[in-house]
């Protein structure tokens, strides 16, 4: 029960600190908490000797003050309106011309979730603030310290609109959306490939179980701690036959146990517990995700209906940066336990198999412009040129040699 109540746990907190609602709703449960302590402040002994003593802080007539709050509310609406509006026409044109999948990193766009996060936080503040407002006889109990942090708020908010206004156009270029992946994909590759020597795995021979799936859905990866403790108190490893990202039909063998005492049905439903299946392609939890939003955006590109070579170059450019890092690191395939002790081997992606997923399909459909050749030619010879091991040479080798022959042909 506790492991199912985790694996639940994991799901939701994935699905929601990638949510697009999950920045704002924190921003304004704050602008609420500010709201209070303000109004604290304002009803305080300490609020009144100041509205007391400055004459410009003092605020007497209600109706002047719900007219203040009020207007900035519905500005503020009306803003928030216009800001976004625009943003989702943005979106729909960026997906139309690029790739659905870019949809997700632009609108996980943490600067794009504070603006909207801000205009929320300010319309909870003004209406809560103006729910505070009441007609008395001193001018001391209107919340005018309050409406004057609002006045602020609000012209910052003038200012952060000016500045999103250019944000936004800046940012719906492709080559801005290109750098933006190339950027989450390689921070992401860097956190997942940190040996720089690749080596073997000396997994077990003998007491073999397979786990199946329950149902068919995306393996997305493993809680380590869970997984650790499920294979260490069975006394036995565990290998996992696929890397995160792959599409399982339902009983398909998902990983293989090595223990001489057989798993009891409870057994498998407490290691599968451990692995998370759900949709989504999160860049940041797995590189693999990026590299084909780039590959995407390349074959949108080349496509006939959109015919445009260079953001496919600018999407190649990016890849390669890519393949070179990965050229000579390598993800840890090997796990184990403060003791030392190997409890779980991965599977993880060769740089062969992302090097075919991704350049290929490119080279298939633009193999006869001579604009992706060179490039394609160039990241080649360039990635020949950082010293590869003998299997990447062979693959290098292999795209540099279709590239020669069909350069030839056309010639």
């Amino acid at each position: 029960m506790t492991s199912r109540i985790a694996k639940t746990l994991r799901a939701v907190y994935n699905k929601t600190i990638n949510s697009i609602a999950f920045y704002p709703a924190l921003i304004a449960i704050g602008f609420l908490i500010l709201s209070w302590l303000m109004l604290e402040l304002d009803f305080s002994e300490t609020g009144k000797h100041i509205k007391s003593n400055y004459s410009w802080v003092r605020l007497k007539d209600a109706s002047t003050a719900r007219t203040i709050v009020s207007t900035i509310a519905g500005g503020i609406i009306s803003l928030m309106v216009f800001s976004f509006s625009m943003v989702m026409i943005l979106l729909n044109q960026a997906a139309s011309q690029m790739s659905n999948r870019m949809l997700e990193s632009m609108i996980g766009n943490r600067f794009q979730q504070l603006v909207l996060g801000f205009y929320i936080g300010t319309i909870v503040y003004a209406l809560f603030l103006l729910s505070t407002i009441r007609d008395i006889e001193s001018g001391i109990y209107v919340p005018a310290l309050s409406i004057y942090l609002l006045l602020v708020v609000t012209i910052a908010d003038i200012f952060v609109f000016i500045y999103f206004l250019h944000y936004v156009t800046q940012s719906v270029k492709f080559e801005t959306i290109i750098s933006r992946v190339h950027k989450q994909t390689f921070n992401a590759l860097k956190k997942a490939c940190t040996v720089t020597a690749f080596s073997d795995k000396n997994i077990p021979s003998s007491g073999e179980q397979i786990i199946e799936t329950s149902s068919s859905a995306y393996y997305q990866g493993f809680d380590q701690k869970q997984l650790l403790d499920a294979a260490s108190q069975r006394n036995g490893s565990i290998k996992l036959l696929h890397p995160p990202g792959t599409f399982l039909l339902k009983g398909q063998p998902v990983a293989i146990f090595y223990s001489e005492v057989p798993l009891k049905k409870e057994d498998k439903e407490e290691l599968l517990l451990a692995l998370d299946f759900y949709t989504g392609q999160s860049i940041n939890q797995n590189y693999y995700y990026g590299f084909h939003q780039l590959t995407e955006v390349a074959l949108k590109a080349l496509s006939p209906g959109i015919n445009d070579p260079q953001t496919a170059v600018l999407s190649i450019h990016a890849l390669s940066d890519l393949f070179q890092y990965r050229l000579k690191h390598y993800p840890k395939t090997e796990i184990d336990d403060k003791d030392g002790k190997v409890y779980i081997y991965l599977t993880e992606r060769g740089f062969d198999e992302l090097f075919r997923e991704c350049i290929l399909p490119i080279w298939d459909y633009g193999c006869d412009d001579r604009y992706i050749q060179q490039t394609l030619k160039s990241m080649t010879v360039q990635l020949l040129d950082g010293n590869p091991n003998d299997h990447q040479v062979q693959v290098l080798t292999a795209m540099l040699s279709r590239i020669n022959e069909k350069t030839i042909n056309k010639d």
